[in-house]
């Protein structure tokens, strides 16, 4: 999970210096997740994380601005 978290904080520094959308960034954000989702030893584990990591971008919008509201 450390690798991860460095590689989003990169993306993230990298994102801002290079203009990316924010579905962009997103997309990004969820082939980091797959990949560390792919490590977990258990497959119900895994299925779970590769579930959550299918979310679309704009299923993603709608949940966080229901949970602001």
């Amino acid at each position: 999970m450390k690798h991860a978290a460095f590689f989003l904080i990169c993306l993230t520094t990298g994102v801002a210096v290079s203009g990316c959308s924010t579905e962009q960034l997103y997309a990004a954000g969820r082939n980091a997740q797959r990949a560390e989702c792919m490590r977990q030893p258990d497959s119900l584990q895994r299925e779970q994380c590769l579930k959550d990591a299918g979310m679309s971008h704009d299923a993603y919008q709608r949940e966080k601005g229901a949970a602001g509201n």
